[in-house]
């Protein structure tokens, strides 16, 4: 018996062998778009590349242009842009703008807070360190409205004492030991694009605080092309990874707003979303197996099968807990081969209800493209503006098509909406979900607008963020906020929301502000809202504290309605106040309780979801 056993055993090491050697091999060492020292490449106080930006030129006939070469609007006139600043924010594009403040000296930066001691036992890791202030300053924050103004006018309170770029899980390991040996904080920095405070540095922390940058951690492990799995270091940018599975003939299908910049380990972090979830998943439909390291160790699974009936799922710690309980350092997702056609559409309706009645159409019958979203009659008018100048014969076919929308079919232009697609999948099937989707539209009073707009709105989905930069200069504070919601709950709490945003701001005397949503997934028991929110902050002595207050008010107000604080941004800071009333007590407790277990001394004190205590 025993040597049939032991016969048995080899013949499934060896096999076992085999099948790893099929798929693993040498790690793709990935070229990053955002290099080590990020400053080099991108914007250290706004989003995105320092060559990508909405410029002002201003020679006795004001004309606003998108520079760089890297998006489609690049390089082009944009002439509607002026006249909706003015209309919509009372602000005259011709006044010369706030300049921001310059990268400070290095003398301006606060002091690292490290003792010689602990910087020595630090540098005995022998892993890439820095002190620098603009290094640390840049790791200092994320994308929220505080963050960038307070760049571009002050200086934060608090920023990392030390930054580390550890290259492996090995390195992550080695650092997390001696943070815990010596009570050194650790606060994870990825790509940089969060929303929600998470990794700024809690001001009152009296702890050296360890900036771990997993940048340098971006490597394709292996990929498994029979089980349609591959494996990635943390560190690695969406659009790093999409780029090199592309070449081998592969997609994750997850494309987030931020997925040019932000992390594979931000977004199991947050419980991230994409705008193809649709046929893709959300990254917990993805996620095979993760890694992460804990001050009690490292925390994962034996093995990476498909679905494990074992007592709760650990990667469900993993997801979603921003930060507080570990370092995120590999992750092994599903893959998809290519999809064969690529298809983009749009469709107009006469209101946002009819638009919403398809969406929950679409979603009951279990049709949805890879993406599709809906935006107000705010939304559409605003991405009007984003529109270039394309000649004569251009403007007078866009003349035709306003007459033939407002005219022949009697649609209201400050009422009709655009509703935006992309089919992705065998040639067969999109034509088969183009039939059902048009097919649904047309009974709701939508008809077809063309491919070039559908493909027009997705790729503005990634030139939006670039405007809250030139809005800060000329006295616009602007921020987008989301939720999820049932669907019969959706359409009232876009109303209520508005409704509250504008009395809130007549409270305070702000005249000149946006509100605007869009619909841009959906599900089968509800849809996810984003919703814009700017004003002219002209006279008013704190308008970031501003903002947040109405956007608080806002959010009160989703609660309310039956809204998420949050789908997929997380909860951070940012949104902490509203975590115990969405989990409960009981809940919080339980976050606590593995908290605690995991990190006793609260090495990872970033304050994220609740506020940890020693």
């Amino acid at each position: 018996m025993r040597s049939a056993q032991t016969g048995c055993a080899s013949e499934s090491s060896k096999e076992m062998t085999e099948r790893q050697e099929r798929k693993k091999f040498e790690g793709i060492v990935v070229k990053s778009a955002v290099p080590k020292y990020r400053q080099d490449l991108l914007k250290w106080n706004g989003w995105g590349y320092k060559d990508s930006k909405f410029n002002v030129e201003n020679d006795g006939d004001v004309k606003v242009w998108f520079t760089g070469d890297r998006y489609p609007i690049a390089g082009k006139f944009l002439p509607h842009f002026r006249d909706w600043v003015s209309e919509t924010f009372n602000i005259d594009l011709a006044n010369p703008p706030a300049l921001p403040q310059e990268i400070p000296v290095e003398d301006r930066f606060p002091k690292p807070n490290v003792s010689r001691e602990h910087l020595q036992e630090i540098y005995s890791l022998n892993i890439s360190t820095s002190l620098k202030g603009i290094d640390r300053l840049v790791r200092a924050h994320g994308q929220t409205l505080n963050d960038i103004f307070t760049l571009r006018t002050g200086m934060f309170q608090r920023i990392p004492d030390v930054v580390l770029w550890p290259t492996s899980h090995e390195d992550v390991v080695r650092i997390v030991e001696l943070a815990n040996r010596l009570n050194l904080v650790v606060l994870v920095f990825g790509g940089g694009t969060a929303v929600s405070g998470a990794v700024e540095c809690p001001v009152d922390e009296p702890r050296t605080i360890i900036s771990l940058d997993t940048s340098q951690m971006n490597r394709i492990l292996w990929v498994d092309k029979e089980n349609l799995v591959a494996c990635f270091e943390s560190g690695i940018i969406g659009q790093d990874l999409e780029r090199e599975l592309r070449e081998m003939g592969f997609t994750t299908g997850h494309e987030p707003d931020s997925y040019e910049f932000s992390s594979l380990g931000g977004w199991v972090a947050t419980r991230a979303s994409g705008m193809k979830k649709n046929i893709y998943g959300n990254i917990e439909d993805l996620l095979v197996h993760v890694k992460m390291v804990t001050a009690k160790g490292v925390l994962e699974k034996n093995c990476q099968v498909p679905r494990m009936s074992c007592g709760p799922d650990f990667n469900h710690v993993v997801l979603g807990s921003e930060g507080s309980l570990g370092v995120i350092t590999e992750v092994i997702l599903k893959i998809r081969p290519l999809p064969k056609c690529r298809k983009y559409g749009s469709i107009v309706f006469p209101s946002f209800e009819m638009g919403l009645k398809t969406m929950r159409e679409v979603a009951r019958r279990r049709c949805q493209p890879a993406s599709i979203r809906l935006m107000d009659n705010e939304q559409f008018k605003f991405g009007l503006i984003l529109k270039p100048d394309a000649g004569r014969f251009a403007a007078l076919l866009d003349i035709f098509k306003k007459f033939y929308i407002t005219k022949i079919k009697g649609y209201g232009f400050n009422t009709l909406c655009v509703m935006t697609l992309l089919f992705e999948g065998d040639e067969d099937e999109v034509k088969d979900q183009e039939k059902k989707v048009y097919g649904i539209a047309g009974q709701f009073g939508g008809f077809p607008a063309g491919e070039t707009n559908g493909e027009r709105g997705y790729m503005l989905t990634f030139v939006i963020a670039y405007l809250r930069d030139i809005a800060l200069q000329y006295r616009i504070v602007a921020e987008s906020f989301e939720t999820s919601v049932p669907w019969d709950r959706a359409l009232i709490l876009c109303a209520n929301v508005k409704r509250r945003v504008a009395e809130e701001c007549r409270k305070r005397s702000i005249e000149h502000f946006l509100v605007s949503c869009r619909v841009t997934q959906t599900y089968d028991a509800g849809c996810v809202i984003y919703f814009y929110f700017g004003f002219n902050h002209s006279g008013i002595a704190d308008p970031v504290s501003a903002h947040h207050d109405i956007e608080s008010c806002a959010r009160d107000e989703i609660v309310a309605n039956g809204g998420s604080i949050s789908h997929h941004h997380g909860v951070g800071k940012l949104r902490k106040k509203w975590y115990p009333e969405t989990v409960s007590e009981v809940g919080v407790g339980l976050f606590m309780a593995t908290k605690n277990e995991l990190d006793p001394q609260n090495i990872f004190a970033s304050n994220n979801l609740v506020k940890s205590k020693l």
